[in-house]
């Protein structure tokens, strides 16, 4: 059998993780992905998947030969685009992934003016406050805030973004204000999971920062929720600089400490693109760069 069908047959029981699903996504016989996967395991002389009536699993070997035959995969279809002239003009769908508030503000703008620019694609935004995983959720570009793991991926710096303590003016005249990391022991501290977890708030610039431990009094999954919550004077909260900037231009809220706050925090563009690039992607990113670039975020 032709080994890049072999390869796509196992990548769609690999990440169903079903014979049945991965037949209706290809359009082929059960038995056929069947045959097909017998036939990529006897050819490289390892099992792939551990099979039984209820369940498909991959082996360990399995597991790290997906991810290889996805990367595969993916540069032999740009590849083909490149030599037929696809990517002459963008076209297709494309996946993009923000955090909430930032695409909102500054993503939703730049997509807008892509789609009116290049009326051949579509694309699908996905706008989380938790970090996706670009290769299995199938994203094409992301915004990450903050420190970047070891990866594969292509990151693109645009700017970054102050990490500040925020409260209402109304808060600060009934309980005071806090003139070092340690008073904040003596405040209502608004909390979120996402940004200021519940050990406590780092602050300075040092090899050795201090660390402030606290029990929040709200807790909030949404930065949303933190900003409402804190504009409303129910406490101190530790929020990204683009995400009050409204509320601090309105005097609403005023920012706390500023002389104890940790080094800013770097904002990247993502992406997966090899050496061939598909144009839908090279044209949104040039975009959204220039766009990131132009606003004062922190």
């Amino acid at each position: 059998m032709d080994q890049i069908h072999l390869m796509k047959v196992f990548v769609a029981v690999g990440e169903l993780e079903s014979f049945a699903a991965a037949a209706r996504r290809l359009d082929i016989s059960p038995a056929a992905v069947t045959r097909a996967v017998s036939a990529l395991e006897e050819q490289l002389g390892v099992k792939l998947l551990l099979r039984t009536t209820r369940s498909v699993r991959l082996t360990e070997a399995g597991g790290r030969y997906l991810e290889d035959t996805r990367h595969i995969l993916a540069s032999i279809h740009e590849a083909n685009e490149a030599a037929a002239g696809i990517n002459a003009t963008p076209r297709g769908d494309l996946a993009v992934t923000a955090p909430i508030l930032f695409g909102k503000k500054f993503v939703m703008p730049c997509i807008v003016r892509y789609l009116q620019q290049y009326p051949e694609v579509d694309v699908s935004a996905f706008f989380l406050d938790r970090v996706v995983n670009m290769v299995e959720e199938g994203m094409d570009v992301a915004v990450r805030i903050g420190p970047l793991p070891d990866s594969g991926l292509k990151a693109l710096r645009v700017g970054r973004v102050r990490r500040m303590l925020c409260a209402s003016p109304d808060y600060l005249a009934r309980h005071g204000v806090p003139k070092h990391p340690s008073d904040l022991a003596g405040h209502a501290i608004i909390g979120t999971t996402n940004l200021s977890p519940r050990a406590g708030w780092r602050f300075g610039v040092t090899d050795e920062p201090t660390l402030v431990r606290m029990k929040p009094r709200l807790t909030v999954t949404s930065n949303d929720g933190a900003i409402a919550a804190a504009s409303g004077g129910l406490g101190i909260a530790r929020l990204l600089s683009y995400q009050v900037a409204d509320e601090l231009a309105s005097g609403q809220l005023q920012v706390l400490l500023a002389e104890y706050e940790e080094a800013p925090w770097p904002i990247h563009v993502l992406h997966r693109e090899s050496k061939y690039g598909s144009a839908k992607v090279r044209a949104f990113i040039d975009m959204l760069a220039q766009g990131l670039r132009d606003q004062q975020l922190d």
